[in-house]
């Protein structure tokens, strides 16, 4: 996909995200994923929910033939600033071992609570695939 990021001049880069990029192609909308597996169960701490809600994404993109290169945007929601800065460590492996070293526009926000009560964050993230590429026909 040919994804230009948004640098402004002098400004300095930003770590684990961009300030703005510029896609062209077919829109991929990813509700918010939390990080339970396909039995429902969750992981204890932030970092392994955020690498299984990453894992979730990428299940979801791939019924639309996209995988994490394709995603341009990303909006966190984390029960706990403090938590977040405490595991960020974790969070960042579990980033780079599910997504690499693609860096989408990012927003992570604390609130008060989550839906699923043991969920300790929730991801939407919205993908651009090239409109060259075809979808997949088969059935599901």
């Amino acid at each position: 996909m040919t994804m230009q990021v948004l640098q402004p001049a002098g400004w300095p880069r930003p770590k684990g995200y961009s300030n703005g990029v510029v896609a062209e192609g077919r829109q991929v909308f990813v509700a918010g994923q939390v990080g339970w597996d396909e039995r429902q169960q969750f992981p204890a701490t932030l970092g392994e929910q955020v690498r299984q809600t990453l894992t979730n994404i990428v299940a979801v993109l791939k019924e639309a033939d996209a995988g994490p290169e394709h995603i341009v945007r990303f909006t966190w929601y984390v029960t706990s600033r403090d938590e977040y800065y405490a595991e960020l460590p974790q969070i960042g492996a579990a980033y780079r071992e599910v997504m690499g070293r693609h860096f989408p526009v990012m927003a992570v926000v604390q609130v008060v609570a989550l839906m699923e009560t043991k969920a300790k964050v929730e991801i939407e993230a919205t993908a651009v695939v090239p409109a060259n590429r075809q979808p997949l026909t088969a059935n599901r």
